[in-house]
């Protein structure tokens, strides 16, 4: 200890967000360079090795073979898979002193198949499994929360490369179950849950998720086994019903009612239901109004119409939209398009035109799955203090698409069936996907079948975030007092103590690090001469090894303390038993 690398904090960093962050930099595993960017001391290395060595030794185990790629890589792969333009502000782009474009690589999949492009060319060459453990970069708009979201950071991302997609099925099969084995031995509590592919592309995708309260991401669960991150989960929407035998929907004077609130108390004061029942939000249909902004530069407006009861979740829209940008119409856009009559937008006929109007609008309307043929609503008629009651889907107005953009809410029927889910909060720590042939169709990966005909190889795609997870067992696993790492990535293995003033002390310490050393264990060795017991405890609590061994006033009488981090306990025993106990 007295050479070691490090020095702890006593006062939590002002910049330090949530336990980890915290934790982290008191304890002398990580020092902040600027927002988003860490440099790592020996201690952070240690564990973060640790890590690695589980994915390495879990991937040896899964078939796959171990690669690396630079970090610095050309435009021309990503442009060839669209992902230069998609990827938007998130990449750093920079150029060499010859005006060539380059990036730092937030992921690998083009260099991954341009590899396996160069090297093979037969079907018998295939299955290959190939991975890398390496830094990314992602220029992040707000980076957050120490690890665990930065701008640079350290992934494991794996391919897998198949012929068939049979041959695919079985290579994301074997990584899932790779994963999951290796998040058992890290410790780590895990979910799995579908999830959207977003700027990756490709079919199957599935998030492993840390469930936790400071969770970015938040994702749905039934009791039945149903889990899926909100960007991914699919709407169960009610039956369609029959047109015929509605009343003809009628137009109301509304004043003063812009929101669903004032609208739903408008329509039970004014215009009660002939049945008895009271109007409620989710009678309402409401039309929102959003701006994508599209690759190519354009700015178009579309607008949703959800059930009054909702609200959009943007994560959802981001995904229904993508890869454009979305954000709510600006009043600039409102006035620019004066057919949309702000708190009174209504749905359009089936002619095209908005109700009430023999104007067409060019705009696109969508709607919620729950808007099916044969609802009725009340909605904006598109006219300032005015909506209209009993329009009906699919008879006064059409759509030109339904989408999902509204809330999640606990309740809500699982998709397949399993009963209602429950919300909860996760921290993504791996996702898998079956991307298919996006890749390789654009960078020409083919191989010959056995037929001699050339066809596409299809690819999986497999990453685990290592800092993420160094960060998501920081934050889980600590007290008040300091870290608390699982035995199989902790730094050491020991943390051996030597307190008090006298020689024999410091001396049966020295000897005790030795053995175990000798019995191959890690051994960190508190022999610093002056510093005062409290300290070293506080230290040693601090840096979270999960075994101590103090040596202090039983030195004398070979005796030493055992002291289990995890559980608290302590006890007092030969320093024969102890290294026995701890050696074998």
């Amino acid at each position: 200890m007295s050479r070691l690398f490090v020095r702890t904090l006593r006062d939590d960093p002002a910049e330090a967000e949530v336990a980890s962050h915290r934790l982290l930099l008191r304890a002398g595993y990580i020092r902040r360079v600027s927002p988003g960017i860490f440099s790592w001391l020996p201690l952070g290395l240690r564990v973060k090795a640790n890590i690695e060595r589980i994915i390495s030794e879990e991937m040896a185990a899964a078939g796959a073979q171990e690669v690396h790629f630079p970090a610095l890589v050309p435009r021309e792969p990503y442009e060839a898979t669209g992902r230069w333009e998609e990827y938007g502000d998130l990449l750093f782009r920079l150029h060499d002193r010859r005006g060539n474009d380059y990036l730092l690589a937030p992921t690998h999949e083009e260099l991954f198949a341009l590899l396996v492009k160069d090297l093979y060319s037969s079907y018998k060459d295939l299955p290959l499994s190939i991975y890398q453990i390496q830094d990314k970069y992602r220029d992040e708009f707000r980076p957050r929360a120490g690890l665990l979201r930065g701008r640079e950071f350290t992934m494991k991302d794996g391919y897998s490369f198949d012929y068939t997609d049979a041959g695919l099925d079985l290579s994301y099969q074997g990584y899932r179950d790779a994963y999951e084995r290796i998040f058992t031995r890290l410790g780590v509590e895990y979910a799995i849950v579908q999830a959207d592919a977003g700027a990756m592309g490709g079919s199957r995708s599935e998030e492993f998720l840390l469930p936790t309260a400071i969770g970015e991401d938040t994702f749905v669960r039934s009791a039945g086994g149903y889990a899926a991150n909100v960007e991914a989960f699919t709407t169960v929407a009610p039956d369609p019903l029959p047109l015929g035998g509605l009343p003809d929907a009628v137009v109301h004077d509304t004043p003063d009612t812009p929101t669903i609130a004032t609208l739903v108390a408008a329509a039970n004061a004014d215009h009660p239901r002939e049945d008895g029942r009271a109007w409620i939000a989710a009678d309402t249909l409401k039309n929102v109004v959003l701006a994508l902004s599209h690759l190519d530069g354009r700015r178009e407006l579309v607008v949703v119409g959800l059930p009054g009861d909702r609200e959009v979740e943007l994560k959802r829209a981001e995904v229904a939209f993508a890869p454009a940008e979305v954000e709510p119409a600006t009043e600039l856009d409102f006035d620019s398009t004066p057919e949309l009559v702000k708190g009174y937008i209504g749905p359009w006929s089936p002619t095209g035109a908005i109700l009430g109007t023999e104007s067409a609008t060019g705009i696109r309307y969508l709607a919620d799955p729950r808007v099916v043929e044969g609802s009725a609503w009340i909605t904006g008629a598109n006219s300032a203090g005015r909506h209209v009651f009993g329009l009906v889907a699919g008879r006064d107005f059409a759509v030109d698409g339904t989408v999902e953009i509204a809330d999640v809410r606990a309740g809500d029927p699982a998709p397949d069936g399993s009963g209602p889910v429950e919300l909860a909060r996760g921290m993504e720590i791996g996702h898998i996907f079956q991307l298919g042939r996006k890749y390789a169709d654009a960078l020409g990966l083919q191989v010959l079948d056995e037929n001699g005909k050339l066809v596409t190889v299809t690819m999986g795609s497999y990453g685990i975030g290592v800092t993420r997870i160094l960060a998501a067992v920081a934050e889980i696993t600590h007290d008040e007092r300091g870290l608390l790492w699982p035995a199989e990535i902790a730094p050491f293995e020991v943390h051996v103590v030597a307190t008090g003033k006298d020689a024999v002390a410091f001396e049966l310490a020295a000897s005790l690090a030795a053995d175990l050393e000798s019995a191959g264990r890690s051994v960190l060795y508190d022999d610093r001469p002056k510093v005062s017991p409290g300290v070293k405890f506080g230290d040693a609590e601090l840096l979270g090894v999960p075994t101590i061994v103090i040596v202090g006033r039983g030195a004398a009488s070979r005796e030493v303390e055992l002291w289990d981090r995890r559980t608290g306990s302590r006890e007092t025993l030969p320093v024969e038993e102890a290294l026995t106990r701890l050696a074998g």
